[in-house]
């Protein structure tokens, strides 16, 4: 990894306070999102327990003695280390003993089970999530809109460069995968399809040595890309797997499965939202079903730009799960957290950002700009809805984030409409 070459990352501040505040920090995420070069940027010294230098010494020296490769200059990075799950209680220890703050930074693209890892580490390790990379670390989003200042009402109005549907296609198509990011489209595009190839022949065995079934675990996979930014139940995906192919798949396999999926940081689900509406209307507690990038469900899908351009209501769901991985990355850089809600009546929201004051704000997710009107007046009936109740506490902002509009203003009805690719944290 050549330093110099180091894009900068929104989740960079966070890693320096939170090596400021514990003893060791974990960064986990799915493979190829940056996470040794980010971890790499903040260390003094290394650990790689998959370095094949003399036969794999580094990782025969962990097994043989975890303790062993834990000296070094501070912060010290120790990557994968679940391939040797041992290191994580000799980290935990090393931290107990020293009392130091930011002494390891730790990397992860599976989360073993418990068995063999005597302590949570609460309290010496914190866990960071990591993800492909956003619009705006892409260079594909100006950043003139801060969602953290948009969640407080503020917002400076302007015209921006018209965008096209296929600059968004292609976002989305290409992923968020920083070794693509030199790449010209076409070879891009190969990353996310060996990934899932790489998923299916070695990641799913390998993650607790258990053999799976190949086929139906692509069966799967592919289901969860077409169910991508819905709320589709196991029960769905399991007829959906019976209408696609012969082969049946039974419930409890397929939640074996997701579960492998969630180890791998390869799914992450949008949690529904209640806590703050309190209101007597019925909330929906389904999960919206999401690949951690929308490049996963294109590449089990073999989606082109030219096909989403032709199929806009696909378009539309991957360009959600676009902005929903982007609408994270920036939230938890101002520690808020993202929902989605939808409740007995129908009635629902894309995305709802609660802050940690307790405040909430709700967003619509919309590709065209002739969607922006009956985004804005769904937003509004809700909000009403949600007021007209003793106990209902309605959204502070209303929010249309638009893939086409080039203009970010807030409307007569207080509505802001921002560009998809003008956001940043």
């Amino acid at each position: 990894m050549n330093r110099a070459e180091y894009k900068p990352r929104i989740i960079d501040a966070t890693v320096e306070k939170y090596l400021r505040t514990f003893g060791a920090v974990c960064l986990e995420g799915p493979k190829w999102c940056g996470k040794t070069w980010t971890s790499a940027e903040h260390a003094n010294s290394e650990f790689y327990v998959g370095d094949p230098t003399g036969n794999f010494q580094n990782r025969r020296l962990a097994e043989m003695d975890p303790s062993l490769v834990l000296g070094g200059d501070a912060p010290r990075l120790i990557d994968e280390w679940q391939e040797v799950p041992a290191l994580w209680d000799a980290v935990r220890f090393e931290v107990d003993k020293s009392g130091e703050k930011g002494r390891f930074l730790l990397t992860g693209s599976s989360t073993p089970k418990r068995k063999g890892i005597m302590h949570s580490g609460t309290g010496r390790i914190a866990r960071l999530r990591m993800r492909p990379m956003s619009l705006f670390e892409m260079g594909c989003s100006s950043g003139r809109v801060s969602l953290e200042a948009l969640c407080h009402g503020e917002l400076t109005p302007f015209v921006s460069e018209d965008v096209s549907l296929r600059q968004l296609a292609e976002a989305i198509v290409r992923g968020g995968w920083p070794e693509s990011m030199c790449l010209p489209f076409d070879d891009a595009v190969a990353i996310p399809r060996e990934y899932i190839k790489a998923v299916i022949e070695n990641d799913i065995d390998r993650i607790d040595g258990k053999k799976r079934n190949k086929h139906k675990f692509e069966l799967l996979l592919r289901s969860l890309a077409r169910n991508e930014a819905t709320v589709a139940s196991n029960n769905t995906l399991k007829k959906d797997i019976r209408e696609e192919d012969v082969e049946d798949i039974d419930l409890d396999t397929i939640s074996e499965y997701l579960d492998v999926l969630s180890r791998l940081f390869l799914i992450e689900n949008q949690p529904p939202f209640s806590t703050n509406v309190r209101s007597r209307t019925r909330i929906k507690q389904k999960e919206k079903r999401h690949f951690c990038d929308p490049s996963f469900a294109c590449a089990l899908l073999n989606l082109t730009p030219d096909m989403l351009i032709g199929d806009l209501t696909t378009f539309g769901f991957q360009f959600e799960a676009l902005i929903e991985r982007d609408l994270r990355i920036y939230a938890e850089a101002f520690d808020a957290t993202v929902y989605h809600y939808q409740d007995y009546n129908n009635k629902e929201i894309d995305a709802v950002i609660e802050l940690a004051t307790g405040e909430w704000c709700a967003f619509e997710i919309k590709l065209g700009a002739n969607q922006i009107d009956a985004a804005a007046e769904q937003l509004l009936a809700l909000q009403a809805d949600i007021a007209s109740e003793e106990t209902g506490i309605p959204p502070s902002v209303l929010c249309v984030i638009c893939g086409m509009s080039n203009a970010a203003y807030r409307r007569p009805d207080g509505v802001f409409v921002v560009p998809a690719t003008a956001l940043k944290n």
